[in-house]
């Protein structure tokens, strides 16, 4: 039995769920799985269609993004992946899709806004968008660089990545995170979700109001705060 069937079998697991989620298309995404204690992550292997994957063939990464085990390639996204679980030791799983309504707002280079309570049961404030990287970023190493791209994003927005677990990144697509790969995935279907809903939103009603900020905590607070009576 392998040291890595752990992560392997999550990655494999929630990458599976992308598809079924409806958060990809062809090969278009990738999920990976965090063991902090070896310092390595399990990630989708580069091009493979879903229908193909298998646990055995998830790629075994460290947190400098170097391959430690597996025959193919990782996700071209790896080093992204890398950069993050480097920084921010509380993250378990990250997921990166393009899926279309996350990837619109993306595309559109706007944070979602806060126009209800479906979106306060997660988020207190706006989904963020990065401004799209610099010429000097892009031409550098790139997907090492969208990983400082997210981080700055959060840091000079005065965010935590404990306090909101998704982000846009400009003319991109979206990044989740979550404590587990399982969490990570919930995260990038809420935010596909939510990035539906404003959309719609803005279209029904072009000057329609951010939600009152009296409805945001109570939403929030319900489901994550100290006295939480939201479930079981």
């Amino acid at each position: 039995m392998s040291k890595y069937e752990e992560i392997r079998q999550s990655a494999y697991e929630s990458n599976m769920q992308l598809p079924k989620l409806g958060l990809v298309l062809f090969t278009f995404g990738n999920v990976s799985a965090a063991d902090r204690a070896q310092a390595v992550f399990a990630i989708k292997p580069s091009g493979v269609p879903y229908e193909d994957l298998s646990p055995a063939k998830m790629v075994i990464v460290d947190f400098e993004g170097k391959t430690v085990e597996g025959d193919l390639r990782p996700s071209s996204d790896t080093l992204t992946h890398a950069v993050l679980y480097q920084h921010w030791e509380k993250i378990g799983g990250i997921v990166h899709t393009h899926s279309t309504y996350a990837t619109a707002w993306a595309q559109s280079q706007r944070s979602i806004p806060i126009f209800g309570t479906t979106h306060a049961d997660h988020n207190t404030v706006d989904i963020p968008c990065a401004a799209p990287m610099s010429d000097e970023m892009i031409q550098g190493n790139y997907e090492y660089q969208t990983g400082f791209q997210i981080m700055n994003e959060l840091k000079e927005r005065g965010l935590s990545y404990e306090e909101i677990e998704m982000i846009l990144v400009g003319n991109h697509a979206p990044f989740t995170w979550g404590k587990t790969p399982e969490k990570a995935v919930y995260n990038s279907a809420v935010l596909e979700s939510i990035a539906q809903m404003a959309l719609l939103t803005e279209q029904i009603n072009p000057k329609a109001p951010r939600l009152q900020d009296s409805l945001i905590k109570k939403h929030f607070e319900r489901k994550h705060g100290p006295d939480s009576y939201y479930g079981q």
